[in-house]
């Protein structure tokens, strides 16, 4: 009998040192698996909707062919049972991905991020355009409308009220965030320049500083020219002469115009035309940078009423209407 019971001991060890090795085994491959890239060549984008499981995303993956051993990455969860939680939304598959590290993304929320450029001297219209190209954002001709709306401005005038900057966001972030964030964020620097501004300038209202801040935005080239741009606007308006900048006839003209401005346009009464108006124009013509917003606060110390281009980017400024003939002749004439 004892020798009986010994030689079960016997069998017994085997077999267990056979399933320590067996799942030993199991285990390394198991783990080998999880951490080896998944089947893609290039990122692609996950999509995960409202309610799916984790099972039913491993399913998805696997008839993509982005993993094939299911069971592998079941077993690894259910020694990590918290990894079945997992976060809606569109998660962004690296080549450099593993099962696990895919686990993690989906356990944390680790959406995929995407950016816009909102750019300054752009319009809201240009706006649009640019949004409505943006992946994974629905967007409508009234977004910027209902911002306004939201924030308590009944005006229905959008233009330059919205910071130029790069926005980021994922797959729930709706438009409307995003232009809120830019509505608050002029508003915030606006109102800081429009305190700060320098006494002496002729504008009432930190909308007038919005509305010169565009025009400067669109008539500079340079961007050391800012201040003097900004003094020649200033100037004018505190001797009441008519700003006459090619910009606001430019944005009077809308879709109508072609790359050129010609003599009639200029005679043209629009609400726009600084040709035909005085003072500023109602609105302002584009999304001012806060470098313009600056200037327009605080213009340079010079007494220069007039500037042409030089068709490099840079302009020459003048005081008097002569020297001004002068420029005009040589650089946009071609006489000497």
């Amino acid at each position: 009998m004892r020798r009986w019971i010994i030689s079960l001991i016997k069998v017994l060890t085997i077999l267990i040192l056979f399933a320590i090795i067996a799942c030993a085994f199991l285990y390394k491959n198991i783990f080998d698996y999880v951490e080896a890239p998944i089947n893609i060549t290039q990122p692609r984008e996950l999509w995960v909707e409202s309610g799916a499981s984790l099972n039913g995303t491993l399913l998805k993956l696997q008839r993509q062919k982005v993993i094939k051993d299911i069971w592998k990455i079941k077993a690894f969860v259910k020694l990590n049972p918290q990894l079945m939680s997992i976060k809606k939304g569109v998660y962004q598959l690296d080549v450099t991905d593993t099962p696990k590290s895919l686990l993690s993304k989906l356990h944390k929320g680790s959406v995929k991020n995407y950016s816009v450029s909102l750019i300054e001297g752009h319009t809201v219209k240009q706006w649009l355009n640019t949004l409505n190209k943006q992946p994974r954002l629905k967007v409508s001709e009234d977004a910027f409308l209902n911002v306004l709306l939201e924030q308590g401005d009944d005006t229905g005038l959008p233009e330059g009220k919205f910071y130029p900057d790069t926005y980021h966001y994922t797959s729930s972030t709706s438009v409307n965030e995003i232009l809120t964030q830019s509505y608050l964020k002029m508003n915030v620097e606006l109102n800081k320049s429009w305190r700060n501004r320098a006494k002496n300038i002729p504008l009432k209202s930190a909308y007038e500083l919005l509305i010169l801040a565009s025009i400067i935005e669109k008539e500079t080239g340079k961007s050391e020219e800012r201040e003097i741009i900004s003094a020649v606007f200033n100037n004018r308006l505190r001797k009441k002469m008519r700003l006459q900048t090619d910009p606001t006839v430019i944005y009077g003209m809308g879709d109508r115009f072609n790359g050129n401005i010609r003599k009639k346009d200029l005679r043209e009464r629009t609400a726009f035309n600084t040709y035909r108006i005085n003072g500023l124009p109602p609105t302002p013509i584009a999304a001012p940078s806060i470098a313009s917003i600056k200037a327009a606060a605080h213009p340079s110390d010079v007494s220069f009423l007039y500037f042409v281009s030089k068709n490099d980017g840079s302009h020459v400024f003048s005081t008097t209407l002569k020297e001004h003939n002068r420029a005009v002749n040589k650089y946009q004439r071609n006489k000497k």
